[in-house]
């Protein structure tokens, strides 16, 4: 084959056994990798609950990784969410994808629990279950460091090892899987870590279709502003965000109440470039670079992190926040939805946390103590076990990012049809809401979301079956990708056969989801979006969300997607006409 291996490792932790398998070229050609082959591979599977032991934990490359494709390090995680209930992906980089792809497989496939903690070891065909009881109880920088001779690690925290539900999977260059709680899913089947390393090659077809393709989407990034711009990714980061989205009043300060927070200069891209004169870093292979490294080696907190550990919980110190990350990163778990949960129990308790208060509050989830062992559980859960379940900010249990849905309104609909739950890169709306790019929307208005939205939903779902960073594509584009996934598999690929993809992964997801119940009284925002307005100013007015126009938005989402009313499917036979 070219571009894949055809193979997948199956390891079984309770009967401590491991085996190769073919994949067939079909399911490939069809499925490509990452998140699409990851959904795929649930569908005997996606009934059963997060902690089951025979709930499998995925790991997927896609065909571009292992090549000098540009941002193609990439790799999707999929299983069940613990948080959320729902099937969850999430995308990770760094030198772990590509070193897996080395191992000779295109994907990972893990059931079972461990009678006692292990790390899986893959050296090419050499695969070990070792113990790592030594290891249970350490941080992720203790567990990396103890492994990293085996090649690129993938670890988790206290966090995993005692079920905080948004705990992460973090691997050894500062990359994690960071939402949903998949490294508490890793933690329950005693995993304390994997890593993975080997020689095998990714072969291409058209080696002179290929280079002149990579030229194709270099030219795009250079050309980008977004990406390679004075003011770019590349050169600050993702904080750059944070001007941005305070001068559109769309910051969500003190548990959503607020869209703007008058000290979020004290953590700008500007002043993080000011005090910690950061060096750029990236995933293997990236020529964006986009991650931002303090002079101490430290790996800096991206925008979601310092915006919710700033704004969301009133607190203006950048070291503080910093300190906050960095002890998310250690402990493993998610600074989105730790952030969240702490800002929720404020606002209940009528005092949000002081920046003293946080390591405390953070070592008590990841450890489930006092207060952290409801915190832990995220913040739906933890608003309605204190009696006030309209303080929790999320969709689907999962907790909103900071992007204020009442400052764009597409982002508010993506929100609600994401199969995650509440989460902003399903659709990615801020590209063309707030970035400009591919083209304008207007923000304050559903007019068109529903397509546009779709439309965003397979594009970014074939984006995560290639595995290749959402970065990318404030650049390039499908027709890009598609020419380089034709120049390496030696096949035929279309920007339109890649949305099918797409759109087929999406509604599969879908179709998993409405089988364990979800439907359309899930698909909404928090009650605060509807009746609270934002805090308007810049000569803009932050309203409430109308209601009767999301509702319209939604219904043609649905209908655009072939749903009935209820947001699922009329017929249960959608399975079988999948290939």
């Amino acid at each position: 084959m070219n571009g894949w291996h055809g193979r997948i490792l199956k390891v079984d932790l309770t009967r401590g056994s491991h085996h190769h398998e073919d994949i067939p070229l079909k399911l490939l050609e069809e499925y490509l990798g990452g998140r699409a082959l990851g959904v795929r591979l649930m569908r005997d599977h996606y009934k059963l609950m997060p902690f089951s032991s025979e709930m499998p934990l995925v790991f997927a490359t896609g065909p571009l990784c292992g090549t000098a494709a540009p941002s193609t390090a990439q790799l999707s995680v999929v299983s069940r969410s613990p948080l959320t209930n729902t099937i969850y992906d999430c995308s990770l980089g760094g030198s772990f994808p590509w070193s897996m792809k080395a191992a000779g497989i295109d994907a990972l496939f893990i059931i079972g629990k461990s009678p006692e903690p292990v790390v899986l070891t893959i050296n090419g065909d050499k695969v070990e279950i070792l113990s790592a009881v030594s290891l249970w109880g350490s941080d992720v920088p203790a567990a990396v460091a103890a492994l990293k001779e085996n090649g690129p690690v993938a670890a988790i925290g206290p966090a995993g090892e005692s079920g905080v539900l948004f705990a992460n999977i973090v691997v050894g260059d500062g990359n994690s899987v960071g939402r949903g709680g998949l490294g508490a899913v890793m933690g329950s089947k005693n995993l304390k870590a994997i890593t993975v390393d080997g020689n095998f090659k990714t072969d291409i077809a058209d080696l002179r279709a290929f280079d002149n393709s990579c030229r194709d989407v270099m030219r795009l990034f250079t050309a980008s502003p977004v990406i390679f711009g004075p003011l770019g990714i590349s050169e600050f980061g993702t904080t750059v965000l944070v001007d941005l989205i305070a001068q559109r009043r769309m910051t969500p300060t003190e548990n959503f109440r607020k869209t703007y927070f008058d000290r979020s200069v004290n953590y700008s891209a500007t002043t993080i470039n000011k005090v910690c004169s950061p060096a750029k870093s990236g995933c293997y292979g990236c020529p964006i670079k986009c991650g931002k490294i303090s002079e101490s080696g430290k790996y800096l907190p991206e925008y979601d992190s310092v915006s919710h550990f700033g704004a969301l919980n009133g607190i203006g110190s950048l070291d503080a926040i910093i300190k906050a990350n960095d002890i998310c990163n250690k402990l493993g778990m998610d600074p989105v939805s730790a952030a969240a949960a702490i800002s929720a129990y404020g606002e209940i308790r009528g005092a949000f946390a002081t920046a003293d208060e946080l390591p405390e509050l953070l070592g008590d989830i990841a450890g489930r103590h006092g207060d952290g062992e409801l915190l832990s559980r995220g913040a739906k859960r933890l608003a309605e076990k204190m009696g006030r379940p309209e303080f929790s900010m999320s969709v689907k249990s999962l907790e909103l990012p900071p992007y204020d849905p009442r400052g764009a309104y597409g982002m508010a609909l993506s929100y609600c049809t994401s199969n995650r739950g509440g989460c902003h890169l399903s659709a990615y709306p801020i590209s063309h809401e707030i970035l400009r790019k591919p083209v304008p929307t207007d923000r304050f208005s559903f007019s068109g979301k529903a397509r546009i939205i779709s439309i965003a939903e397979d594009t970014n779902a074939a984006i995560d079956s290639l595995s290749v960073c959402k970065f990318a594509f404030l650049g390039a584009t499908l027709e890009e990708y598609a020419e380089l996934l034709t120049a390496v598999t030696g096949l035929s690929y279309s920007p339109e056969r890649l949305k099918e993809i797409g759109a087929r992964t999406v509604m599969t997801e879908r179709y998993y989801n409405c089988a364990n119940g979800f439907s359309r009284k899930d698909d909404i925002l928090p009650e605060r979006f509807f009746k609270e307005c934002g805090s308007s100013g810049y000569g803009m007015d932050i309203n409430g969300i109308d209601r009767s126009r999301f509702n319209e938005e939604l219904d043609k989402y649905y209908r655009i997607r072939g749903l009935n009313s209820n947001g699922c499917f009329d017929e249960d036979v959608f399975l079988d006409q999948q290939p």
